[in-house]
């Protein structure tokens, strides 16, 4: 009985060692380098002048088409007299604005023509 104790004791003190786990290690993981803030580069005047007079001329051919087609809405009419203004003050940000807008509503004007009139 007692060789069968021993025997049990070493079979308990090999499971015992076998299920304990080192320490756990803590490696800390790298911290992540900043994001680059993405900067927009800022258009020099010439560049932006240059945007501006063409989408300027681009409105005036699109406004002209629409008028001709008797398709110019109002709005679009009063933006381009507005980016105009603008231009003639040296005002490349509401030129480009305005514009933009005189030749979406021209372009729009001329696509309702398309349509079936209401009756």
């Amino acid at each position: 009985m007692l060789e069968t104790s021993r025997l049990w004791r070493v079979v308990f003190g090999a499971l015992v060692v076998g299920c304990t786990s080192p320490a756990p290690q803590v490696v800390e993981a790298p911290a992540a380098p900043p994001a680059a803030v993405a900067v927009k580069p800022a258009k020099d005047d010439a560049a932006l002048a240059e945007e501006a007079k063409a989408l300027l001329a681009q409105a005036e051919t699109d406004v002209q088409r629409a008028r001709a087609k008797r398709a110019l809405w109002l709005k679009a009419w009063e933006d381009l007299l507005s980016a105009r203004q603008a231009s003639a003050a040296g005002d490349n940000g509401a030129t480009i604005r305005y514009a933009k807008q005189a030749s979406d509503l021209a372009q729009l004007g001329l696509e309702q023509l398309a349509y079936p009139a209401v009756k």
